[in-house]
């Protein structure tokens, strides 16, 4: 009976395995007849713990240079609410990366993702449309606040991100030529979250 037992286990846990390597491969393979058929089902198991952001058959290189800053406001003594600068959070990303032999992922990928997913799922009206874009947003907004409660003394209440999207020079373009005309340049600015005492 035990041996019965622990074969039903096994077995339930080869099976689950399996599954989830057959929904894996869908949701990243290209289109198809089953991957369509099965869309709902697959988007269902992958999102949100199982997210796949890359390509079976080809890389996906990012075609545009994003800085993300943030500055924060809080009420002052008076009761006035006082606003502080621009923070450069890439500049900050950049700068633990720059020169280390085994920079961090974190660092590397972290902020960048999750813009990414938030511009995915808000397009230009910043108006959660679902349970998963609420839980991204709520996402950025919390790794934006670690970020500026390390970098900031005086605790705040609300934070504020802007996002500046520059396009890629084109591949061949000579060194001194790759700086892109600031008309070509787009700045999104978020609108202020509120955040707890602790930053988020």
């Amino acid at each position: 009976m035990r041996q019965g037992a622990l074969g039903a286990v096994v077995g339930l846990c080869a099976a689950l395995s399996l599954a989830h390597l057959v929904m894996v491969f869908l949701h990243v393979a290209p289109p198809n007849v089953v991957s369509g058929r099965y869309g709902p089902q697959v988007n269902a198991w992958i999102y949100p713990l199982f997210e796949q952001n890359w390509r079976l058959f080809a890389p996906d290189p990012d075609s545009v240079n994003r800085t993300v800053s943030a500055r924060t406001a809080h009420a002052g003594p008076d009761g006035a609410v006082q606003v502080g600068p621009w923070t450069h959070l890439t500049a900050v990303d950049v700068s633990a990366i720059e020169h280390h032999p085994f920079p961090s992922h974190t660092a590397q990928n972290l902020l960048r993702r999750s813009w990414t997913s938030y511009a995915e799922l808000h397009g230009s009206d910043d108006v959660s449309p679902s349970d998963r874009a609420v839980m991204i947003q709520e996402y950025l907004r919390n790794i934006a606040a670690d970020r500026m409660a390390a970098l900031e003394s005086e605790p705040f209440e609300s934070i504020q991100l802007r996002v500046v999207t520059r396009p890629v020079a084109a591949a061949g373009t000579a060194p001194g030529d790759r700086r892109t005309d600031p008309a070509d340049a787009e700045t999104r600015v978020l609108p202020w979250w509120k955040v707890t005492s602790d930053g988020k």
